[in-house]
């Protein structure tokens, strides 16, 4: 006779119990492996664990992209692979019909086109864009009408080439750049054109604008400190300025800068860093930081996870003063190429992008009408996604700005919870359509 046998346990339940249990453990483990080299255990929407984010200055995108695109102007093409598909800018000035002077570097020095809010308005004309040469209340030049070429720009295109480019990045807010700087951390308007300096800040005594102002509504990089996230702002030229001004002294301008006056473009300015006019953030040395240290950060592992740069100002491409687009585009490439050849090649995003036209021609209309802050939009600026995460040969059609950048943040490292600041980024486009889903592992929103 056979022994009976106690019924068994309830295998079923149990597997599916010791699977929940299972897949917890393994999506803790892929979290932290989401976590950034930096070590700060910050876990990411995508396989982008780092960004750094160049801003360089004052440029149309017809200006260095125009006789790049080869798509016939106004005919909005669909399709995405190359010049091709983005259209050039036209042979003939709307408005006067005069053809389009060359931008190399001598050009571009000895010009500074006019670039106020209320020019800007008068020259867009409802979106006709046709008073960047003349029937402007203010700015109106035939020097604003101006197309760069390979020789000048052929690097950029290069860029372009291997990796994405957007033809619908518009600067944030008609006007001057500190205005449109600060979208890159509030998404929102604070203030217009280059109204102030960061009050108090390392800097400001020496900024020809006596005219200081403060802010404490949260920023890009609140939401970042309070999750735990590092990020950093590096600067050119900030040292230099900060040992003169603990001597309560001003620097002579940068021996390199053409211009040689002891003011921007020749030694830093605060002005265009946005979240200097934030107590929380200004002059702290956590996320204020000279340029050489991004070198060092790099080479010993330490790079955060979210990175600004702003070069000194005669190496922005900021037109006039005698300054040179080639000063910048040498910046840019000493930047790209030293990412791309360090330990962070493979886990970084390199955004490039400008912090406004600068007054120069561009044939697009911008958007309506923010509805968030009644702002008017701005004319395109060039912009470029680069890295093994940026699509190859690619050009995006998607309407993005810089409050496009605090939005992918957001996604990317606050755990997808887009708009928290309650500002553009609740609205605006994200930058996926720049990005291979192949590679960031996921489809980033776009």
């Amino acid at each position: 006779m056979k022994r009976s046998r106690s019924p068994r346990p309830p295998v079923r339940a149990f597997s599916a119990s010791a699977l929940r249990i299972l897949l917890a453990g393994l999506a803790a483990s892929l979290l932290a492996a989401c976590s950034d080299a930096g070590g700060n255990g910050s876990a990411t929407s995508s396989n982008i664990r780092h960004l750094v984010v160049l801003v360089q200055e004052n440029i149309s995108f017809d200006a260095y992209l125009g006789t790049y695109c080869e798509a016939p102007t106004g005919s909005q093409p669909s399709c995405n692979d190359g010049p091709a598909c983005c259209e050039r800018g036209p042979a003939a000035d709307p408005g006067t019909g005069i053809s389009p002077l060359l931008l190399d570097d001598a050009e571009h020095g000895a010009y500074d086109p006019i670039h106020f809010s209320v020019c800007f308005v008068s020259e867009i004309n409802g979106g006709r864009m046709d008073r960047f040469v003349a029937g402007a209340t203010c700015g109106s030049d035939p020097r604003n009408f101006a197309y760069s070429d390979e020789a000048t720009v052929g690097y950029y295109r290069d860029l372009a080439r291997r990796y994405a480019t957007a033809d619908r990045w518009f600067q944030p807010i008609v006007g001057a750049s500190s205005a449109n700087d600060m979208y890159l951390a509030r998404a929102n308007f604070v203030f217009e054109d280059n109204s102030f300096v960061p009050a108090d800040a390392i800097g400001s005594r020496c900024s020809l604008n006596k005219n200081t102002s403060s802010y404490t509504d949260p920023t890009i990089g609140d939401l970042l400190a309070d999750a735990g996230v590092d990020w950093s702002f590096y600067i050119e030229g900030y040292q230099t300025m900060a040992d003169y001004n603990s001597r309560d002294e001003c620097p002579p301008p940068d021996p390199a800068c053409p211009t040689n006056i002891p003011v921007y473009p020749c030694v830093y300015d605060p002005s265009d860093i946005p979240f200097q006019y934030y107590p929380r953030f200004r002059d702290n040395p956590t996320f204020m930081k000279d340029y050489s240290q991004f070198a060092a950060d790099i080479d010993a592992g330490n790079l955060p996870p979210v990175t600004f740069v702003k070069a000194i100002g005669f190496r922005t491409e900021h037109p006039g003063y005698g300054l040179t687009i080639s000063d910048g585009v040498a910046f840019t490439s000493t930047l790209v190429d030293r990412i791309l050849s360090s330990r962070y090649a493979d886990d970084t995003l390199i955004l490039i992008t400008y912090d406004e036209d600068g007054g120069y021609f561009d044939h697009v209309a911008p958007p309506p009408t923010s509805p968030v802050d009644g702002k008017q939009y701005g004319p395109r600026v060039p912009t470029f996604a680069v890295g093994r995460f940026a699509r190859s040969n690619y050009v995006s059609h998607v309407e993005m700005e810089h409050s496009s950048i605090v939005k992918f943040i957001e996604w990317n490292w606050l755990h997808g919870a887009t708009g928290q600041l309650g500002t553009r980024d609740a609205v605006v486009n994200n930058i996926g359509s720049l990005l291979d889903p192949a590679e960031t592992g996921t489809a980033v929103p776009e």
